[in-house]
């Protein structure tokens, strides 16, 4: 697994595009039976979980092809997006893998695009 290791704040993140950047929940290491596994093992999970901390802007819209016979229109160009589902807050559950992983401020993070996000559970008294 690619890991990076960066140092900084958190509040100075941007996410890009269809991003979501996810503090993955830590898992117990023991199994129902009281077994307990070795180190990395709950790593290697296909599904895993945990908070979504940052999100980027969306899935950008394509600019419309500029038409030289409508000089009458705005020049500015401003990209629109379509906003993502996931909110900061919001539990996910996602595909390991679809996930690139980076530790920042010495904490694990993942990078998941919103495709690999099975489901969100949001509390709704997070946001009122």
């Amino acid at each position: 697994m690619d890991q990076k290791k960066f140092v900084g704040k958190l509040e100075n993140l941007i996410i890009v595009g269809d991003r979501v950047l996810i503090k993955p929940k830590t898992g117990s290491n023991k199994t129902k039976g009281g077994l307990y596994l070795p180190p990395g093992y709950k790593e290697k999970e296909e599904v895993r979980s945990g908070y979504v901390m940052k999100i980027g802007p969306g899935y950008p819209i394509p600019m419309p092809v500029d038409d030289e016979n409508e000089p009458w229109k705005s020049k500015d160009e401003q990209i629109k997006y379509i906003p993502l589902q996931a909110q900061v807050g919001d539990l996910a559950v996602f595909m390991q893998k679809g996930a690139v992983e980076v530790v920042y401020n010495e904490e694990k993070y993942f990078i998941v695009p919103q495709s690999s996000i099975l489901m969100l559970e949001r509390d709704a008294e997070l946001f009122d």
